[in-house]
């Protein structure tokens, strides 16, 4: 098994995917708008990835967190609010915006089961700095360490409710950054006390199943590398000062942030002590780069990976849709008393 996420080109798996995607046998998928026309297009796309393993327990995830970064859109799905809105509501009543968040991840977790989809790209735990790159911005759950990882806590629980897994994420934290990673390379040069408050909300959720490493320069830690590309972080920020011990999974490969060719960045990460590298954009060349590049999957790797699938094959039935527009209407009231508020 290769230690990669893959991306597909379109609505249906090429020919060529097919093939290299069978014989490579990557950890997972990641989908995106390309790959997405109704639902049942997608839930057969999803039934065709795992059929190509035989595997019900199967990675496939998607980055839907709501607000500006949503893959399934309107008018097929309803919209999600971003983070923001669940912050301004902690402030009204902070039990109210745990209840919030919990029904929201619920019901975007149903539509995604019902999907064929087994792992959502959220929650974020990045705790939100005043004069940051807006990156992250209103996708955030505050500034406030306690306030993200109550939030981000209430948003597994929904997630696993609906059957799936989700991904704390950017690991060891990417609130104070003042670049995109999209773009280019952020330094953070914050001192590792300040960074404590960047890492509260991963300890407290270090149990998690699987983490997304940040593509930004800690110069406290590491002078040189990225959290993706650094052993310290790796080894001993994220695996022993956070205590994660869940599938590390890098963020994109592709984003600008990274230096290298696309299978070099890849080696990199793995050699750093990520478990998985994720590549987005379906580039047939750089994903068999990335599987000459990269070794076959470590045990410890495989068994992270088994166990963050464990709960996740009770893809979402009529019966348990009929929750989802209860969710909702509860979501939506509960959202209205910081509105009233404002």
């Amino acid at each position: 098994m290769v230690p990669a996420i893959f991306g597909l080109s379109g609505l249906t798996l090429t020919d060529n995917e097919r093939a290299f995607f069978r014989d490579a046998d990557p950890a997972g998928y990641v989908l995106f708008g390309r790959n997405v026309a109704d639902r049942a297009q997608l839930r057969a796309l999803t039934d065709d990835l795992r059929a190509l393993h035989g595997r019900d327990r199967t990675l496939i995830c998607i980055d839907q967190e709501g607000g500006r970064v949503a893959r399934i859109k309107p008018p097929v799905w309803p919209p999600y609010p971003p983070g923001e809105r669940f912050d301004r509501l902690w402030d009204v009543a902070p039990a109210t915006a745990i209840e919030a968040v919990r029904a929201n991840a619920e019901a975007l977790g149903l539509d995604l089961a019902e999907a064929g989809i087994s792992v959502d790209l959220l929650p974020l735990l990045d705790v939100r700095q005043p004069g940051a790159h807006d990156v992250i911005g209103d996708r955030a759950y505050g500034s406030e360490p306690l306030r993200v990882a109550a939030l981000g806590r209430a948003a597994l629980d929904g997630l696993a409710r609906a059957g799936l897994a989700g991904v704390i994420k950017h690991m060891p934290g990417h609130g104070r950054a003042t670049a995109d990673s999209h773009k280019e390379m952020p330094t953070v040069d914050a001192s590792a006390e300040e960074l404590d408050i960047d890492l509260e909300p991963f300890r407290t959720l270090a149990g998690a199943a699987i983490g997304m490493t940040a593509h930004v320069r800690y110069t406290a830690w590491d002078a040189e590398n990225p959290a993706t590309q650094s052993p310290f972080v790796i080894g001993e920020v994220i695996r022993k000062r956070i205590g994660f011990d869940g599938l590390l999974m890098t963020d994109d490969l592709d984003m600008e942030a990274l230096a290298g060719s696309v299978p070099e960045r890849a080696a990199r990460a793995i050699a750093a002590g990520c478990d998985l590298v994720l590549n987005c954009w379906a580039k047939m060349d750089d994903m068999v780069g990335i599987a000459s590049a990269t070794p076959t999957i470590s045990a410890v790797a495989q068994e992270r990976l088994a166990r963050a699938l464990r709960d996740t094959t009770d893809f979402a039935s009529p019966a348990r849709m009929e929750r989802h527009a209860a969710l909702v209407a509860r979501r939506d009231e509960l959202l209205a008393l910081a509105e009233a508020h404002a």
